[in-house]
């Protein structure tokens, strides 16, 4: 893990912040407070468009979350900013249109990854729920890209 007196900034970025973003937040919180990294990582979720500005997660989202036993206390669908994208060191990104997006924004961002980058699995982006409504089948696929993605964070500790 980098310097442990600087957090590791980590922002989730879906297209409205209200289907896969918010649940990859709330899955790697908990993830993180389960090992013991709170406030060694600090997590949060946004949107490449303002659609669902102050909303809350996606009621599948939610319900997928709960029954997980997986809090989302606080999650607020929000809107990326420029500040963002130089402010967190790592921009995990569900599809290629959310890594267009940020591209497009500031062109020049190295630190923006497709979450699915951390899976062993052949699929490349994370589906919308919204449209498919496959609210467990992204869920699994966060949850493996991202005990993945925390082993990278925690230099290849589980």
């Amino acid at each position: 893990m980098q310097n442990p007196q600087q957090p590791i900034r980590v922002l989730f970025v879906c297209s409205g912040n209200i289907c896969r973003s918010p649940m990859a937040e709330a899955l790697f919180r908990d993830k993180v407070a389960k090992r013991g990294l709170n406030g060694r990582i600090i997590v949060d979720s946004a949107g490449t468009g303002n659609w669902h500005i102050g909303e809350r997660p996606h009621k599948g989202t939610q319900q997928v979350l709960q029954t997980h036993d997986i809090s989302f206390d606080g999650i607020q669908a929000r809107q990326i900013t420029r500040e963002d994208i130089s402010r967190y060191d790592w921009i995990l990104v569900m599809d290629q249109e959310n890594w267009e997006d940020i591209h497009d924004l500031t062109p020049n961002a190295r630190n923006v990854f497709k979450v699915l980058e951390f899976s062993s699995g052949a699929e490349k982006n994370v589906p919308d729920p919204f449209y498919t409504g496959g609210f467990e089948h992204v869920y699994r696929l966060l949850d493996e890209a991202l005990d993945n993605f925390l082993r990278v964070l925690n230099g290849g500790q589980d």
